[in-house]
């Protein structure tokens, strides 16, 4: 099998950049160890930035999610029982968000890939990838049973943190941290309590309201990092969300019946650099962010957004320079959502040990962005995402 791009892993990233390939004339392949179904009801991130938004709309992936998703006009923070509110448009100049789960974005592009595109095989599992640093790299992998070599010109690894295309880089650097918290997630078939997300900060550890319809509601408690998600009742997940979202006002927590739940790790990963020859690295096979920025998905668009780009770049002029600068244009934006992510952890955050000293510095960074504009801008602007490319 022979293709211009092979790409490992159907998420978010492997298929957009197969729609987008598409869209500029150069043809795919994608190959997914997974099946459909799985791929389909993959449960993770649910914010998309304002630039991610407009990349789908133009890539024509934006109409269901444009019915659907739910424009997000600011978030909530709340400590110390009170209540703020950042405005998005008013600090950024119009930009916003959207609710609109990464299932249903997959979704979407799988439809668009099967009707349009190139091939897109399931239970595709990629086995390795050879020739990285020559002009005629090879993905060997396995189908129906049977071994195949997919030759390609270029190869973009979209398979995750463990998957075979980093694996494939010889050499680089990785900078990492692990956080000894992780969040207990809940799915609640309940209408959210509140029209946007609330970010809070309580002394017995941070809580978020999120949701994924307003039908749905998504919640999520720190917890230590080694809990086991069936060690808490359903009852004792609710009543420990209301203590953390309490406020002085009358809000209240509107509960219903969980049909999930589970425990995500809290670590930050950078891999550098993102590229090896003609193996390029994008999405989690490259970066790992704690989902408190809302950033995971986000990255992944920004990178394969950079590829196509430069490849189409290629395409029209022979010029390998946006291609040789892959790396670090992505990194330039990389390492901005690791620092945002990170403050945001550790802004929000009950740290194990932490001294009251400390307490007081993360209430007083709190009271910063509630009084200041310059600082609650800075996160506005940041949240609703960094320029792509």
């Amino acid at each position: 099998m022979r293709t211009t791009v092979g790409i490992i892993g159907a998420g978010p990233a492997g298929l957009l950049l197969a729609r987008l390939l598409h869209n500029a004339g150069i043809d795919s392949v994608v190959l997914e160890s997974r099946d459909r179904a799985y791929v389909e009801r993959r449960q993770r991130a649910g914010i998309l930035e304002q630039g991610t938004v407009d990349v789908l709309r133009e890539a024509g992936a934006g109409e269901r999610m444009d019915r659907e998703g739910l424009r997000h006009d600011g978030i909530e923070l709340r400590f110390a029982r009170r209540r703020h509110r950042v405005d998005f448009p008013a600090l950024t100049g119009g930009r916003s968000v959207m609710v609109y789960a990464q299932t249903e974005v997959c979704k979407d592009l799988i439809a668009l890939q099967l009707e349009e595109g190139g091939p897109l095989l399931f239970e595709a599992e990629a086995l390795a990838v050879e020739g990285a640093g020559t002009h005629r790299p090879r993905v060997r992998f396995r189908h129906q049973g049977a071994e195949d070599v997919l030759e390609c010109d270029y190869v973009v690894g979209c398979d995750g943190s463990w998957g075979v295309a980093r694996a494939a880089v010889p050499d680089g650097r990785t900078f990492e941290r692990t956080y000894p918290f992780g969040w207990l997630g809940i799915l609640a078939d309940v209408a959210p309590s509140h029209d946007e997300l609330v970010y809070a900060r309580h002394e017995r550890g941070f809580a978020l309201l999120s949701m994924r319809s307003p039908s749905v509601s998504r919640l999520y408690l720190q917890v230590p990092a080694d809990t086991d998600a069936d060690g808490w009742s359903d009852e004792e997940i609710w009543d420990e969300l209301e203590r953390r979202f309490e406020t002085d006002d009358d809000w209240s927590l509107r509960r219903g019946p969980l049909t999930q739940k589970s425990v995500t790790p809290m670590r930050s990963y950078v891999h550098e650099p993102m590229r090896h020859g003609r193996l390029f690295l994008a999405g989690d096979a490259a970066h790992i962010v704690p989902p408190t920025g809302a950033k995971g998905l986000n990255l992944a668009v920004g990178d394969v957004v950079t590829f196509a780009r430069a490849l189409a770049h290629r395409t029209a002029t022979g010029s390998d320079a946006l291609l040789d600068a892959y790396s670090a244009t992505c990194l330039r934006r990389v390492w901005q959502a690791e620092r945002f992510s990170y403050d945001m952890t550790t802004l929000l955050h009950a740290a194990p040990g932490a001294t009251p000293f400390e307490d007081r510095l993360q209430l007083a960074r709190l009271e910063r962005i509630a009084s200041s504009r310059a600082a609650e801008t800075d996160l506005a602007e940041a949240y609703t995402g960094f320029p792509m490319g």
